[in-house]
């Protein structure tokens, strides 16, 4: 209900933790709009995917009751794969736990320095990728002096969900397919300066 209230605003609130927020939505958005109905039956096993599932599934205009069936059998799927592992090795879990019983002490402090490691990594990630999280903006009155000398191109890459054949377009503006970016670049001009827009 949020996503179909709040638009993508919650998506870009749940990006926010990604390295990089705008492949973050567009990935999210890709999957669903390729894979729609499988997206929401494996999300629940997929980390990242599982917390975008719900909110794209509003955006896009899904039926309740639709996403609630799909996310109901969703939920069983994971129920049940977790369900069956742990019943299938039950005996191999029950030596695992023995196997941590008698290294605990060195277990806990592998897992300390896992943690450590791991958050350290992380932190090493946003940093060298902390150029991508702000993407440069222009303002309108800058763009609309700026287009008037004729040296100027504006690009429309919004994702599918919000946009279709009949969508409006900001005059003289091109259309450039997120999805097939590669192809579509080649329309651009190399002389010209370029503004994308999307949603």
């Amino acid at each position: 209900q949020l996503g179909r209230k709040s638009g993508w605003w919650l998506l870009g609130v749940l990006c926010r933790v990604a390295v990089n927020p705008e492949t973050c939505i567009l990935r999210s958005a890709e999957s669903f709009y390729k894979r729609g109905r499988m997206t929401l039956l494996f999300a629940k096993f997929i980390p990242g995917i599982n917390t975008m599932a719900p909110p794209l599934a509003g955006s896009m205009k899904m039926r309740f009751m639709q996403f609630l069936r799909l996310d109901i059998i969703g939920a069983l799927l994971y129920i049940v794969a977790y369900f069956s592992a742990g019943y299938v090795f039950s005996h191999i879990l029950r030596d695992v736990i023995r196997i941590f019983e008698s290294f605990g002490r060195a277990m806990e402090a592998v897992v300390i320095v896992a943690f450590i490691v791991y958050v350290g990594y992380r932190f090493y990630l946003y940093w060298t990728h902390r150029v991508y999280r702000v993407v440069p903006r222009a303002q309108v009155e800058l763009v609309k002096s700026m287009s008037e000398g004729g040296n100027v191109v504006i690009a429309d890459v919004r994702s599918h969900g919000y946009y279709d054949s009949g969508a409006k377009r900001i005059q003289g503006s091109i259309r450039l397919e997120p999805n097939n970016l590669h192809e579509s670049l080649k329309q651009l001009p190399k002389d010209k300066l370029i503004f994308l827009y999307c949603t």
